[in-house]
């Protein structure tokens, strides 16, 4: 039995407010959800179904210039710079008034990530906590995406695709885990777009996968894909291959290099493949890849609902791909969120501390507050879910 009123709102109040800080990588957001109290949750799994209320969400994003990637050092100095600007932009949007009195509770995020951003957002949130008196709870990244992902959606007990830029994993929950059953071996499918887009010089506003995207969506030549290396290894998958073999097509493209066959007419010289081309066919290969670990998943634990989280969950033909085929798994239900919740975001950070929160799991001392950059999903325990 989950009891996820075990601790009661403060001020005797009937509901719990909590406020979310995030800046595990290029994206700085906070946000303030809200939670009623509600008699069904003092018993049965209704953690999917908080009837949140979402008060404020206020994000701001490190952009490098066109093909450049984002460091650690000035990613962090960003988010110093910005951090407080966004906590008083949230709390007045959320119209708090009185942050002591109004917050139950001041969550942000443990890891994984990036540590030097990691350490300037968790430095935030301890001085707000000591100012305010208002406990801190620390949250693991990828299981904000999934509780905010089942919130937003109402997705029960969906098989989980996680995809952005530091994580790709499919997940399916049992026995109070976060079970991973497959991931990438080397890098992320986030990080592999995005050093693709570095390397054709595209813009990184509003993000580089974003922009591949458009870019594919022009592809005039759908019917004959590119061949590209396909790397499943039973339920993992590997990407730098693919990465390393596209980025030479794409150096190739751009020194007119005419002895590549690949790219260039034998008889014409002509060039046969463009840059649109290549975005389509590398988003194409890289789908096919997670659709395929992820039906495998559904069938090994009897599902046929998927949730897709993460930055690159907002691609909208990973989600086409993935209903497509879902339909064909007994008419299976895909469920996605948009770029608001999508991306990362204070509020899934919020919401999900807050169901920490609700359990009676709080940092008791500073020393629990230390970040990492490596925090597994199955790692954390799901005390609010049955």
């Amino acid at each position: 039995m989950v009891n996820l009123n075990a601790v009661a709102p403060g001020g005797g109040r009937e509901y719990y407010v909590a406020l979310g800080l995030e800046g595990s990588a290029n994206k700085l957001g906070v946000g303030v959800v809200k939670h009623p109290v509600v008699g069904k949750h003092e018993g049965g799994d209704f953690s999917y179904d908080c009837e949140s209320q979402i008060l404020s969400n206020v994000r701001d994003t490190y952009i490098t210039p066109a093909g450049e990637g984002f460091l650690p050092r000035d990613t962090a100095r960003h988010h110093k710079n910005w951090c407080v600007r966004l906590i008083k932009q949230a709390l007045e949007e959320a119209g708090i008034q009185n942050a002591a009195k109004d917050l139950d509770v001041i969550c942000f995020t443990k890891g994984p990530g990036m540590g030097a951003p990691l350490h300037s957002v968790v430095v935030a949130a301890r001085t707000c906590s000591l100012l305010w008196g208002v406990p801190l709870v620390g949250v693991n990244h990828c299981v904000g995406h999934i509780e905010m992902g089942r919130e937003i959606t109402k997705a029960v007990d969906p098989v989980v695709l996680y995809v952005s830029g530091g994580n790709t994993q499919v997940i399916a929950y049992s026995e109070k885990r976060y079970r991973i059953f497959g991931e990438t071996l080397d890098i992320a499918i986030g990080n592999c777009l995005d050093r693709f887009a570095r390397t054709l010089r595209i813009s990184n506003y509003p993000s580089p996968g974003y922009n591949i995207e458009q870019l594919a969506l022009n592809c005039k030549k759908k019917d004959t894909l590119l061949e590209l290396p396909y790397t499943v290894k039973g339920m993992d998958l590997s990407m730098s291959g693919i990465l390393a073999y596209i980025d030479n097509l794409a150096k190739d493209l751009f020194r007119d290099n005419r002895k590549n066959r690949q790219l260039f007419d034998r008889d014409s010289d002509e060039a046969k493949i463009s840059v649109e081309d290549l975005c389509f066919a590398l988003q194409e290969n890289l789908f096919a890849m997670l659709v395929e670990i992820t039906e495998r998943a559904m069938a090994h634990v009897n599902s046929n609902q998927v949730l897709i989280v993460g930055g690159v969950g907002c691609n909208l033909r990973l989600q086409e791909m993935m209903q497509q085929m879902c339909q064909d798994r007994a008419n299976g239900q895909v469920h996605a969120t948009d770029e608001r919740f999508c991306i990362d975001n204070g509020v899934m950070i919020a919401h999900a501390g807050l169901l920490q929160y609700r359990m009676g799991d709080f940092v008791k001392d500073l020393s629990e507050t230390v970040v990492t950059q490596k925090f597994r999903t199955d790692e954390v325990y799901v005390a609010w879910r049955e």
